[in-house]
């Protein structure tokens, strides 16, 4: 089935030398960026990550310290790249979680702003667990009937990704192909930030969603304790979980 369009909608994924949003780099970057009229755009980019790729990260996508020594910065395509996925939805497998957070890492560290808000966010492997409880590798084969060469090559996954999202539209009557209500669908949780350090309650009210305040309203605990705003800005946050905070803190005044 092919996707109902209002406007493109970018597949991506991201091999990066490890999983810590906040300190680690991206290698890879392929996008499959696919117009209205379904015509399809495909670029895949190796990126110099500015430090060593460790050992066991380079076991799992192949990618040296060599392969990418030659290669452009982040910082460097950061402008290009936020110029091709402005006014699109974007898609991934496990994008929400971890490929959306660390793109958004890097444009801040690159001073790139781009508002990710204008987007909304197809996750196509929460679709898969809700529906099947599965990973890429499985869903490629459940879904497509094939089998998924070059796994954990950015290029292979982001194709398989988006051929993924066309077969479960295919395969379910009751998953809308709509991207408006297919990123309502997809969506685990009502993270304010992309980290889900703050998360949104029934009233629409924003919560913390960890360490001791856990649970406790925003507003309530910049009341009670002073010095936690500025602790969130000094600690080992996100920035986007940083603006957030000071979004909140500001709207307060």
């Amino acid at each position: 089935m092919q996707l109902n369009l209002k406007k493109p909608i970018v597949f991506f994924d991201l091999e990066t030398t490890g999983v810590d949003i906040i300190h680690d780099r991206i290698v890879e970057i392929s996008l499959i960026k696919v117009l209205p009229n379904g015509e399809e755009i495909e670029k895949t980019r190796r990126v110099n990550p500015e430090m060593h790729i460790p050992e066991e990260a380079t076991a799992v996508h192949h990618i040296t310290d060599e392969d990418v020594a030659g290669e452009p910065t982040f910082r460097q395509l950061a402008r290009s790249l936020a110029n091709e996925m402005t006014g699109c939805d974007i898609a991934g497998f496990n994008s929400n979680r971890f490929d959306i957070p660390m793109l958004d890492q890097e444009f801040q560290r690159a001073g790139v702003k781009f508002d990710f808000s204008k987007a909304r966010f197809i996750d196509v492997q929460t679709i898969f667990h809700k529906k099947e409880q599965r990973t890429l590798v499985a869903a490629y084969r459940f879904y497509c009937g094939k089998e998924l060469d070059g796994a954990h090559s950015a290029n292979a996954d982001t194709r398989a990704t988006y051929e993924v999202l066309k077969a479960q539209l295919d395969r379910y009557d009751d998953l809308p192909n709509d991207m408006e209500e297919l990123s309502k669908y997809a969506r685990n949780s009502r993270n304010v930030d992309f980290m889900g350090r703050i998360i949104l309650d029934d009233n629409d009210r924003e919560i913390i969603n960890f360490g001791k305040y856990k649970g406790r309203p925003v507003d309530e605990v910049f009341k009670k304790d002073s010095g936690y705003y500025d602790w969130i800005m000094k600690g080992d946050f996100a920035q986007n979980t940083k603006d957030c905070f000071t979004r909140i803190k500001l709207r307060m005044k």
